[in-house]
């Protein structure tokens, strides 16, 4: 049972959609884990929350079957973050959200943060969901992504902030 009830009074998808998945923090937190990381500190270097508000993500993630909480160490006790099925499933909205945001919302001349390479035909897709060398619909489990240079260096210097501040 899903720990958002809001709009358990509607049949409107997207009323009870947003109400799993409708805010910055959460956005941010699936972003991570698409990207493969999957332990609570990464998360939070990386998106910027605080550990409570962290917390309280994954928790609601994990209520609604999007995450599954998985013990990666004894002693002391430490869990990663595994997407689900039905977190996957949602992956095609996070990808349709990214490349909104490349179209509109950067300045002219920057380039992409990530290219995803098909994997079957070695051809960048660009923001498509469908090859546009081969034309075939793709998944995430289809395409080989690189972060950009610049997103990189983003990243690393998160980390490195991180680092400094514990």
């Amino acid at each position: 049972m899903s720990m958002h009830n809001e709009t358990s009074e509607t049949v409107c998808p997207v009323a009870r959609s947003v109400d799993i998945v409708g805010n910055k923090w959460t956005i941010l937190v699936l972003r991570e884990l698409y990207m493969g990381s999957t332990r609570f500190e990464e998360i939070q270097i990386q998106t910027g929350a605080t550990p409570q508000m962290l917390a309280s993500r994954l928790k609601a993630l994990e209520a609604d079957g999007m995450v599954e909480r998985r013990p990666y160490n004894q002693k002391p006790m430490r869990y990663e973050y595994q997407l689900t099925e039905k977190g996957w499933a949602f992956y095609p909205v996070l990808y349709a959200l990214r490349a909104w945001g490349e179209g509109w919302c950067k300045e002219e001349g920057e380039g992409l943060a990530m290219h995803f390479v098909h994997r079957a035909c070695g051809h960048d897709v660009g923001l498509a969901s469908i090859c546009p060398h081969c034309g075939v619909p793709v998944q995430r489990r289809d395409l080989e992504a690189t972060i950009s240079q610049r997103f990189l260096g983003e990243r690393t210097a998160r980390r490195e902030a991180f680092k400094r501040k514990s």
